[in-house]
């Protein structure tokens, strides 16, 4: 139960071989087997003769079959049937890969897995193509030798994935990620576009071969590649196999292009053309033709094709389209079958996109000119050959296309100055060509294509059987020859021979009046007995076969000829070359420049040979790529078809020839050149002059005496493990020493940099320590000099305070003795004004006086003179009266000069003008009739004015209108009790202004003024005087902002009377404004104050000025006198109004305080 059998199912089939099954039951001595098709046998003890046990190691399978314990067909296809199962898809054959096609993807291409399998041997990891690739890069950097990689197959068995997935990983691995490495991947989806197309067997089948050889610089990075292609499948553009299409390119133009883009090109869709209709197959699943058309168009940009080029070549399939819609119709002209153009749209636009004359295409397509004597004469066509020489024109454009498309591409991915010999490139090729068919209908494209996998296959077969069994005769190695099929005789009879079959087929092409049946009467006289062609069963028959490697393909012999030739009439020629399309133009005559044989075969045969000699220079590899079955289907594994395939390929051959060969060789002297480092130093120096015996020696101290490895005449022959062996060892030993000697100079370079290091070291320390040093010194030096400075700013200050106490002592003295100067001086003004007032007052006073008494003294005087005169007579009474009035006016004077005696005795006791008052004394004692408040702040004075606060004596409010007269003027006659205060206020005040006192702000002066700078000096003052009787309070907003000069009141007085002797002080004084307002001579306002004033009441409001900044009484004072001293426009009347308003009427009537206002208004 549970083993794993072989199972001899016994079909009459070709490719029967056993079937892998397991024992599922065990009865009465049958036994239950299931196949590994999961189809249940009964094995009888009868028929036990078919069952044999199975290795183990075909059990699980292998990743290389040389591995295999049971080396036959059926142990190859049970291993890859079990690996397919497990989404294996790779599998080794030695250096030879076989890819399973998996039809669906796998996450077996990421960038990861391409990062994995790099610089990793064959057989490290498990298989995969990016194993391959990555040893063609590395045995190209190794050995400095080409690599290629053949990739053959059936179609549809992957062979173009492989192709594309080994460019990547090449691109990737180069390292560099450059432009040329994006146009290389780039290429492929154009080439795909135009040579690709669905079949029956792959939806994605290359219709033509390509050899990419990529270029590498020195260093393994990609400088550039070129593209060779190889026999374009042209027929397909004409006609399809059903469920087949035509080339990608139709469908995804048709699909991809927008709305105005068709318009232009006349375009429908693609069941509206007959070349896009044949093969009843419009889709394909799994291909999105709109997207891919978007991928085309910026694959042709990044490959550097212009857009008016793109619009070209969108213009010629255009236009092949509209020709395939062209139709003829039968006509008879002298009595000759001809035809013409049936009247249709698609042949006008076909002849607008062409760029030709409509008529003179018509005339190419229905006519052929042929040359006789010299002559050119016009044979007309019928209606099949008028449609076979349009389809050959149309393949005639196509192919042309297709050939330009490739050399541009070349052009931007090739790099000529690499083929320079200094430059000299080694390149990887890769050859991703048709694989093998065999239709129900083959025809000439068949052959070529079946012929080129014949050259591969030779090629094959004489690389890895050939060479190395005559190889290993030469090396004299012990070696069992092994048989194998060769296709030589196969090859000699279809291309290699003078008179093969491909050489016939051109030599009856070349003869106008040749057929196909000719044709094949020369092939049956020359090839008829041979064991590879097989002739046509009758005269009738029209198909022969010929004996492929792969099996025996009948082909139709029909067309061939037609096909060969590849050739259009000169109608058509002529049409081409007088064609306005300068692409059309271009495209032909490109092509016939080129040097080129006159049939597709002889041009094909020479690619080959050429191709051939290209891989004969290179080291290969291979990778057989098998389909696992014929419906595309994923996980379903046909045995048959996948027998079929790996027996033609020789792949029992090959395992054997791998198993028991020797793959790998060396001469001696690469080899020793190469593992030398395996070798110890000593025995390497003994054996360095015998290069065999060093070889030998490695061998066996790395791989073993007993292995299977051989040592020739020349050459050491390795198997394919030994080389991986070898490889990682020397890679260990490499590593190894690598690492001593970056150890070494990690340490020399550790050194150097610590040496480096201790030496800047010690240099900081220097310089530290004669920094902090420096600075020690610096600190010293600065607290000797510090204490230098306290020393003498000590000195210098108490020099300074002595100096000061006696310049403030002779700035007092100076002060008293100018004040005393000037109030002796004001004093004796006063006395003066006094004197004149009272002697005028006297005068007028005796004046009035006299004239009031002088009737009456008279009358007395002569009352007493005439009662004198009575008593004493005449003479005696007048002597008598006039004694008594001498008597009389000497008591006056004696009395007036008594008074005067006292006064001056009065005076004399009193203080002398050289006496000190203090400052309070002399304002109290000139200002003492004021009220004593600070503009209405009781209490604590601001800060600077503590020498003025007094306690708060709130003043009783006293209407002075409403106060009776108590002094009666009645001795002043000259009138004055006329002009009283009311009157002149209400005469000359402006707007409701009266003579009563107010307390408030003024919106306009008392009295007009026509200069502006009086109005708003006339508000300040009436501002100022209210602050000064109290009736205004003084602003709070500058109180913490006062001055906290604690100097006297008449050292202000000093300072703003004595302007000279201070200064400086005066300039950093805050009150400088205040001063030079008082004191200049001008009859301005400074700026900043007729600033503020010109904007009326609110101005005094918004910011700091004059008269919102606290003033003592003393400035105010100051103020209101300076200004009716320096503006004589408001000196008179303004200040004495604004005065005599807040004092009342009342006190104008006392004769002596308006005398005094007088005095000092003057």
């Amino acid at each position: 139960m549970g083993d794993h059998v072989w199972l001899d199912t016994q079909s009459n089939s070709e490719f029967n071989v056993p079937i892998g099954a397991v024992v599922k039951d065990s009865d009465s001595g049958r036994i239950l087997l299931e196949d590994d098709e999961g189809k249940e046998h009964w094995i009888t003890a009868r028929n036990m003769h078919m069952v044999h046990l199975m290795h183990p190691s075909s059990v699980q399978g292998v990743e290389d079959m040389i591995n295999l314990g049971d080396l036959h067909e059926a142990g190859m296809v049970h291993n890859l049937l079990i690996r397919h199962q497990e989404q294996k898809i790779y599998t080794y054959t030695g250096s030879i890969l076989v890819a399973v096609n998996p039809y669906q993807l796998l996450p077996l291409y990421t960038v990861d897995q391409i990062r994995l399998y790099c610089n990793k041997r064959i057989g490290e990891l498990p298989p995969h193509v990016f194993a391959i690739a990555d040893n063609c890069y590395f045995n190209m950097k190794r050995n400095k030798r080409d690599q290629c990689c053949v990739i053959s197959g059936e179609s549809g068995a992957g062979k173009t994935e492989n192709t594309k997935l080994i460019l990547q990983f090449l691109a990737a691995v180069s390292g560099q990620h450059s432009w040329i490495e994006q146009q290389i991947l780039e290429a492929n989806p154009i080439l795909e576009a135009f040579g690709n197309a669905k079949t029956i067997r792959n939806d994605n089948s290359s219709r033509f071969g390509k050899y990419i050889d990529i270029h590498f610089n020195q260093n393994g990075v990609i400088e550039g590649a070129r593209i060779e292609q190889f026999l374009l499948e042209k027929s397909r553009v004409c006609r399809q196999a059903p469920e087949e299409r035509n080339y990608h390119i139709f469908y995804c133009m048709l699909m991809g292009m927008n709305t105005e883009q068709k318009k232009m090109l006349n375009l429908g869709t693609a069941s509206e053309y007959t070349y896009l209709t044949m093969g009843n197959c419009m889709s394909c699943d799994g291909r999105n033709d709109a997207k891919d058309y978007a991928h085309i168009r910026s694959a042709m940009k990044i490959l550097m094709f212009s857009d008016s080029e793109n619009w070209d070549i969108s213009k010629l399939l255009a236009a092949i389209l509209h020709l395939g819609n062209v139709e003829f119709e039968a006509a008879v002209y002298d009595n000759l079958d001809c035809s013409d153009v049936m009247d249709s749209p698609h042949f006008s636009v076909a002849s607008k996109l062409l760029e030709v004359d409509s008529s003179e295409l018509q005339n190419s397509l229905t006519n052929l000119s042929i040359i006789v004597r010299g002559e050119s004469v016009s044979r007309p066509l019928n209606i099949v050959q008028a449609a076979d020489g349009r389809d050959a024109f149309v393949k005639g454009i196509y192919g042309r296309i297709f050939l330009w498309i490739v050399n541009k591409i070349n052009s931007a991915i090739f790099n000529p100055t690499s083929q320079k010999p200094k430059n000299r490139y080694q390149s990887i090729g890769l050859l991703d060509i048709f694989g093998f068919e065999n239709f129900s209908n083959n025809s000439f494209e068949q052959l070529c294509i079946n012929i080129a996998n014949e050259h591969l296959q030779q090629f094959f077969v004489h690389h890895v059987f050939k060479l190395e069994q005559e190889e290993y005769l030469a090396e004299h190695i012990a070696w069992n020859n092994i048989d194998f099929t060769d296709n030589r005789q196969a090859l000699e009879v279809i291309a290699l021979k003078p008179m093969n079959i491909i050489s016939l087929i051109d030599e009856e092409s070349k003869f106008p009046k040749g057929t196909e049946a000719t044709m094949l009467v020369k092939i049956n006289s020359l090839h008829g007995k041979s064991k590879v062609y097989i002739p046509p069963k009758s005269d009738h028959d029209t198909k022969f076969g010929i004996n492929h490697f792969a099996g025996i393909v009948f082909y139709e012999s029909k067309d061939f000829l037609e096909k060969n030739r590849d050739t259009l009439s000169a109608n058509v020629m002529q049409v081409v070359h007088s064609s306005k399309n300068k692409f059309l133009r271009e495209i032909f005559q490109g092509a016939d420049t080129t040097k080129r044989l006159s049939t597709l075969g002889g041009q094909f045969k020479q690619s080959l040979e050429k191709l051939m000699k290209i891989l004969e220079q290179c080291q290969p590899y291979f990778i057989r790529c098998i389909k696992p079955n014929d419906y595309k289907k994923p996980l379903l594994f046909d045995r048959e078809l996948c027998i079929k395939q790996l027996r033609y390929s020789g792949m029992m051959e090959t395992i054997q020839i791998r198993k028991s060969g020797y793959p790998i060789r060396y001469s001696f002297e690469e080899f020793f050149e190469r593992y030398r480092v395996l070798l110890p130093w000593s025995v390497r120096e003994q054996l360095k002059n015998d290069a065999r015996q060093s070889c030998i020696h490695i061998s066996e101290a790395v791989l073993g005496k007993d292995e299977s490895w051989q040592a020739g005449k020349t050459k050491i022959f390795l198997k394919d493990h030994h080389d991986t062996v070898l490889e990682l060892q020397r890679q260990n030993i490499l590593t190894g020493k690598v690492l001593l000697i970056q150890k070494v100079m990690r340490g020399l370079k550790d050194r150097s940099h610590f040496l480096k290091q201790r030496k800047s070291a010690v240099a900081i320390q220097s310089a530290w320590r004669g920094y902090c040093c420096q600075k020690d010194f610096r600190m010293v030096m600065l607290g000797f000099g510090r204490l230098q400075a306290l020393c003498r700013s000590r000195q210098l200050a108490k020099q300074y305070e002595a100096t000061r106490a006696y310049i403030i002592r002779l700035q007092a003295m100076c002060r008293g003795y100018l004040m005393r100067q000037k109030i002796a001086e004001q004093k004796k003004a006063v006395c003066v004004i006094q004197a004149y007032a009272r002697g005028m007052l006297t005068r007028r006073i005796f004046q009035r006086m006299t004239r009031e008494y002088k009737p009456e003294a008279t009358n007395i005087c002569l009352e007493e003179e005439k009662h004198l005169i009575q008593v004493l007579g005449p003479v005696k009474g007048r002597e008598e009266a006039i004694l008594l009035c001498l008597k009389e006016h000497l008591t006056t004077l004696e009395r007036e000069e008594a008074e005067a005696r006292q006064r001056r005795n009065v005076l004399a006791n009193k203080p002398t003008n050289h006496d000190v008052l203090s400052d309070q004394e002399m304002v109290d004692k000139i200002f003492g009739f004021l009220p004593s408040m600070i503009g209405g702040q009781e209490g604590q004075a601001p800060l600077g004015f503590e020498d003025l606060e007094t306690k708060s004596n709130k003043l009783n409010e006293v209407d002075l209108d409403m106060v009776p007269m108590s002094v009666e003027l009645e001795e002043e006659a000259d009138g004055l009790e006329e002009y009283t205060f009311p009157k002149f206020a209400a005469t000359y005040f402006q707007g409701s202004s009266t003579h009563t006192h107010i307390r408030r702000q003024l919106r306009h002066p008392l009295l007009y003024h026509e200069d502006k700078d009086n109005v708003l000096a006339s508000l300040v003052v009436w501002v100022i005087i209210l602050r000064f009787m109290g009736d205004l309070p003084e602003p709070a907003m500058f109180a913490k902002n006062a001055t906290t000069n604690s100097g006297s009141m008449m050292t202000h007085i000093y300072d703003t009377l004595g302007r000279k002797n201070q200064v400086q002080f005066r300039n950093d004084s805050p009150n400088m404004g205040i001063s030079s307002l008082k004191l200049k001579r001008s009859s301005k306002l400074t700026g900043k104050v007729t600033d503020q004033l010109r904007s009326g009441e609110e101005a005094f409001q918004e910011d700091s000025s004059i008269s919102e900044r606290p003033m003592s009484n003393l400035e105010k004072v100051h103020f209101i006198i300076g200004n009716a001293i320096l503006r004589p426009d408001i000196r008179q009347l303004k200040v004495a109004c604004c005065v005599y308003q807040p004092l009342g009427e009342e006190i104008l009537l006392t004769s002596g305080v308006r005398l005094a206002l007088r005095s000092s208004m003057v």
